[in-house]
């Protein structure tokens, strides 16, 4: 009995460990930021597996969404609602492209690196309109390969 008892602590151990290495990073959605208008701040974001981006509505009209094809191989595409906080727990390493839907076009972009960046390749390769193409070559130039 004492010996299982000593097992479960050492699991409660490992996994409260763990979860206390993770970090929450915030990114805020904002109409005007230091790069200009509509903009998530920060657009550039190094993280790592474990990490939770929670995504702020400090300005109204913002949402923040999974572009498809950015994202790792097996992570779980998200899309938050308009005017809403949404958080996302980063599972997989890779980098994850995200769009705020309603000013996609006018640059409203981030990307988020998350350890190795494994699917670099894929992202890049992704089609992107307007404004949104010139951000994210920016982006993708702070990225570690």
């Amino acid at each position: 009995m004492k010996r299982m008892i000593a097992l479960l602590a050492l699991g409660a151990a490992v996994v409260l460990s763990s979860a206390a290495g993770a970090a929450e990073i915030e990114i805020k959605m904002l109409n005007k930021g230091e790069r200009g208008a509509m903009v998530f701040e920060p657009d550039f974001v190094k993280a790592a597996v474990g990490d939770t981006i929670r995504f702020v509505a400090v300005d109204k009209g913002h949402n923040a969404e999974a572009i498809k094809g950015m994202i790792p191989e097996g992570a779980t595409p998200f899309k938050g609602k308009i005017n809403e906080d949404v958080s996302v727990t980063l599972d997989k390493e890779g980098v994850y492209g995200v769009k705020c839907m309603p000013h996609y076009a006018m640059g409203m972009v981030a990307l988020i690196e998350v350890g190795k960046p494994v699917n670099l390749e894929e992202a890049k390769a992704v089609k992107q309109a307007g404004k949104a193409k010139t951000v994210f070559d920016e982006l993708f130039a702070q990225v570690t390969p």
